[in-house]
């Protein structure tokens, strides 16, 4: 068993180093995502292939969520998440490299087949950098920090894109591969030097154990309940699957969407388009980082999905250029979804935490039958009335965040501000032992002061950004 500390035990030097590092890994797999959707519409003209058969890129790279987080979870709660960051990248390099015989020979097979161990090592990527970033600190912050690495994934999901509409649709490369083989090659090289990099470097090990009994010393015993009782996780999974499932549905036909609107959009140009999309996202995601230090993750969360409902159905029957505008607004509103969710469902698991991380990550694999759903759609009917698939899944996702908002007020009243649940059950179990802990469990109980763990995870995280 790894032993090991949790966030709140490292000194202010450790833990701003191991937060830089593992964000990093959030550029690596918002890259390789990125070329994904660009993959998708050029393999249709390369090899002649209809919207239906190109989204097997997405079900191998999504599936391979459903077949390895609960490998990558397992291997995480036996080795760490240091030796789950190797593995995660080499598996990354590996199918990377691969795509340079697949792209010479031609083989669209190869290419899928490459694609879902790229997914693999994204994977295992995804269970050790969320859960290790969800952890890293007050739990407070949880969403914020989440929100604020993962901004990062958006700043690569969108450099795919342009890359793609500057080499893979301009010229002799709008018909071949040549291109996608040195691209794919340097991202086998990126794979290969961060692996480099965490091997020599000291990642302080955070463990289920430490942060069981930091849960235990603030009177929580969550959870001492089997881990198929741990609803918000459970129904976090659902909500994950089918919120991811939409985003890669609107992500995958996008391009597509942009070109058949009727308003003078070609497929380099929609390709470029679908990088301003994405830049959209990501400074969502950023504007979510300074909304999550005060605004309540599950009462955000609950705005944000209603928000991506009302949009969806906007792209799918609004006319020409404001469906395109509608499109800009459901990549805004998307941004915060799947970090929220993640913390949502992996908060207060104590010794269930890597497991819960891994079932959580497992949603992910929405994405693989999502997108096939809505091209079929988009084949027969139309890209623009294909968005209406992916309301439903912002639907299930309202309805969870809704949920939690109702969970929460029913056990401590409804909040608007984000709290510290471990801090407020502290300070409420001195309070209850030693009456001289009254004004400290009266600070608790105020939404508008400060804890001083919470001032301390606080400066932390804002000095770092």
């Amino acid at each position: 068993m790894v032993q090991g500390v949790t966030g709140a035990d490292l000194a202010r030097r450790q833990w701003a180093f191991a937060f830089a590092l593992v964000t990093s890994l959030f550029f690596t797999w918002g890259f390789a995502y990125g070329l994904l959707d660009v993959l998708n519409a050029h393999f249709q003209t390369v090899f002649g292939i209809n919207r239906t058969q190109s989204t097997l890129l997405q079900v191998a790279y999504f599936g391979a969520y459903i077949v390895f987080a609960p490998f990558a979870s397992l291997f995480m709660e036996r080795y760490g998440y240091k030796k789950g960051i190797h593995l995660g990248l080499s598996l990354y390099s590996l199918g990377a490299i691969f795509f340079w015989p697949s792209a010479r020979f031609e083989k669209y097979g190869g290419f899928v087949g490459c694609t879902f161990v790229i997914g693999c090592g994204l994977c295992c990527l995804e269970v050790a950098a969320n859960s290790y970033i969800s952890v890293l600190g007050t739990p407070k912050y949880a969403a914020a920090r989440l929100n604020f690495s993962q901004g990062f994934q958006g700043v690569a999901s969108f450099a795919g894109p342009m890359i793609a509409s500057r080499w893979f649709f301009q010229g002799k490369n709008a018909t071949s591969l040549d291109t996608v083989q040195w691209v794919y090659l340097a991202v086998a090289g990126l794979g290969l030097v961060l692996n480099i990099l965490f091997f020599f470097c000291k990642l302080p090990e955070i463990t289920q154990d430490a942060l069981a009994q930091e849960m235990h010393e603030a009177g929580m015993d969550d959870d001492t309940k089997p881990f198929y009782k741990q609803y918000h996780c459970i129904f976090g999974w659902v909500a994950q699957t089918t919120y991811v499932g939409a985003q890669v549905a609107v992500a995958a036909l996008a391009v597509n969407f942009l070109s058949e609107q009727g308003v003078g959009i070609d497929k380099p140009f929609a390709s470029q388009l679908f990088s301003y999309c994405q830049i959209t996202f990501t400074v969502g995601r950023f504007v979510g980082v300074v909304l999550l230090k005060w605004i309540d993750p599950a009462l955000m969360l609950s705005f944000y999905s209603i928000a991506c409902c009302t949009f969806s159905l906007g792209v799918a029957y609004g006319p020409g250029k404001s469906g395109v505008g509608c499109l800009f607004a459901l990549f805004f509103f998307e941004s915060i979804c799947y970090p929220v969710i993640f913390t949502l469902g992996t908060k207060n698991l104590g010794r269930h935490t890597k497991r819960g991380s891994g079932l959580i990550v497992m949603g992910v694999g929405g994405g693989a039958w999502w997108p096939p759903m809505a091209a079929t759609v988009g084949d027969h009917v139309s890209s623009a009335q294909a968005y209406a698939v992916p309301f439903a899944g912002y639907a299930i996702m309202s309805m969870y965040a809704i949920g939690m908002v109702v969970s929460q007020t029913r056990v401590g009243g409804f909040r608007f501000r984000t709290v510290d649940e471990i801090a407020q059950k502290r300070a409420m179990l001195e309070h209850e032992h030693d009456p001289k802990h009254a004004a400290a469990a009266a600070a608790a109980k105020r939404p508008a002061s400060d804890l001083d763990s919470d001032k301390k995870g606080s400066q932390e995280f804002v000095e770092t950004v």
